[in-house]
């Protein structure tokens, strides 16, 4: 398996936080941007899928990270984090409602203090410790 569950949240809080840098950094891209488009260049293909190689690779620690937190309530925190960053990208895709290009910052920053958080709580030498040994105690 390419992610082990023990390296999950190492995984969320790197790609939680280059698509926290990728998110700061697209406002000086659209300048670079539009600069490029008066000399009919256009942003690199790459840049444009960033956002969604962020958001798969955040799932897949996101799906990781829950198996082996032994807080009930990080399970759900990570999955509303998760879907809010999903449903801000993809409004930002679609244009469907007005909402501020900072809004992606909140899940993003939940997510990285949420890795933070489930690797602090549960170091674990197994695949189930964490979830045998914690699981009563929220």
């Amino acid at each position: 398996m390419i992610l082990h569950k023990s390296k999950s949240d190492i995984v969320g809080i790197l790609a939680s936080s280059l698509c926290l840098i990728h998110c700061t950094f697209t406002p000086f891209i659209f300048v670079v941007q539009a600069h490029l488009a008066h000399h009919d260049a256009e942003v690199p293909f790459w840049w444009s899928i960033l956002d969604y190689i962020f958001l798969v690779v955040s799932f897949v620690a996101v799906y990781w990270s829950t198996k082996t937190t032994g807080k009930s309530w990080v399970k759900p925190a990570f999955w509303i984090a998760w879907s809010l960053l999903f449903l801000i990208l993809i409004n930002e895709k679609l244009h469907l409602l007005h909402i501020s290009e900072a809004a992606i910052f909140f899940p993003s920053l939940g997510l990285v203090f949420l890795h933070f958080y489930n690797k602090k709580y549960c170091q674990c030498k197994d695949d189930t410790c964490c979830v045998a040994t914690h699981s009563g105690n929220d």
